[in-house]
């Protein structure tokens, strides 16, 4: 497999109470044309991946807000995988490519969270997990993830000291990505005054309330040697994998958990897919949804062995040109979290960093990139592979 992308745009993240959904898809959408250097009436499908505009904007139907917006009448279609929908989205955009059915597709993200309060927004986001045997009796992800924090606490002898190790990479990071919403950096005196929100894990183990979009411009291979005649100035990145996996819905009915069955069947079927081995992958772009799932995911990727990723991550193996570049662009903690678009953010994070254009972030002599999408409580686990040419 080998799709290229052509063209990429991300507005900043945050919370940007003077733009709406309308306004950030329309923005990113027409950044990414200019950015491809192609016409609108070029795209031959567009996908949109959002969670819960239908619950706080009470507006479905994006798809047709996304034709709208260019003007067009391709096939649209709204994906909807919790926070893994703009990483199915991207998948979903591959296949039309494969399958050929079309040779150019738009991919977008967006979520518009921060106009409504804290609990409208709690209640939206946890129909990601079960609502009847989750949601009704109180729990919310906050619960559901101290639930896991506690389990592999007690099985690895994970600390408080290398848990927050997680969150404090991601805030220096942040710092030096001009999109990213929280660009503070964090201490570890920080966490031993921070508000508990469900113990063991504290609101510096939890990402932000995010607004934000980005879109993608996917080619054929063939469409793109030709594009890149023309567009002499770019550098074209390509996808050479793209797999999903699901598990459970409901927590309690794992087998284990202290780790992510769905990403750990999505991993392999990606590296067997792309051809490479694990120690060729130079940056990754993982779904750190609290600083456990952080840790939890390295293991199942395969980067460290079960319960020593806590460990790694205290000594800084996880920091920019180290071990493994991990999260440089601030991941879900600091660059934020508009759940419809993290899986499309950390592919136009991927991108920029095989582009060699990451800024102060970049990763010396990046070749290859990984991102790693979950949804819910990992009942959903999207990868895909980037490769710079």
């Amino acid at each position: 497999m080998k799709i290229a992308v052509i063209g990429s745009y991300c507005t900043k993240f945050g919370e940007l109470w003077n733009k709406s959904l309308y306004d950030l898809l329309a923005e990113s959408q027409i950044g990414s044309l200019k950015n491809a250097n192609i016409l609108s009436n070029q795209i031959d499908a567009i996908y949109t991946g959002n969670m819960c505009s239908g619950i706080l904007s009470g507006q479905l139907h994006l798809s047709s807000m996304a034709t709208e917006i260019l003007n067009v009448n391709c096939p649209s279609i709204s994906v909807e995988n919790a926070c893994a929908s703009g990483g199915v989205a991207l998948r979903q955009a591959i296949l039309a490519i494969e399958s050929g059915t079309a040779e150019i597709v738009m991919v977008n993200g967006v979520e518009k969270l921060t106009d409504l309060d804290s609990t409208d927004i709690t209640s939206a986001l946890i129909s990601a997990g079960n609502e009847e045997f989750e949601h009704f009796i109180g729990a919310t992800f906050p619960s559901l993830n101290a639930l896991i924090t506690r389990a592999y606490m007690h099985e690895y002898k994970l600390t408080r000291k290398q848990l927050a190790h997680v969150s404090i990479k991601n805030h220096k990071n942040a710092i030096n990505n001009p999109l990213a919403h929280l660009k503070k950096e964090i201490t570890i005196k920080d966490f031993s005054n921070a508000t508990i929100i469900a113990d063991p894990l504290t609101i510096l183990d939890c990402p932000p309330i995010s607004d934000g979009a980005v879109t993608l411009i996917l080619s054929s291979e063939k469409f793109a040697k030709n594009w890149i005649k023309k567009n002499t100035s770019k550098k074209i990145v390509y996808i050479t994998a793209s797999t999903q996996s699901s598990d459970t819905l409901t927590l309690s009915s794992r087998n284990m958990l202290t780790e992510f069955k769905a990403t750990q069947i999505a991993a392999q079927k990606a590296y067997d897919m792309a051809k490479i081995k694990l120690e060729q992958i130079d940056v990754v772009e993982l779904h750190d949804g609290f600083s456990i799932t952080e840790i939890i995911s390295l293991e199942d990727l395969g980067f460290f062995k079960k319960g020593t990723a806590g460990i790694a991550t205290e000594k800084g193996l996880t920091q920019l040109n180290k071990k493994i570049s991990v999260n440089p662009s601030g991941g879900l903690k600091a660059k934020g979290h508009p759940v419809g678009a993290t899986g499309i953010s950390q592919a136009y994070e991927i991108i920029k960093q095989l582009q060699h254009k990451a800024g102060q972030n970049q990763v010396k002599n990046a070749k290859i990139g990984l991102t790693h999408n979950l949804g819910g409580c990992a009942g959903t686990s999207v990868i895909h592979i980037f490769t710079g040419e």
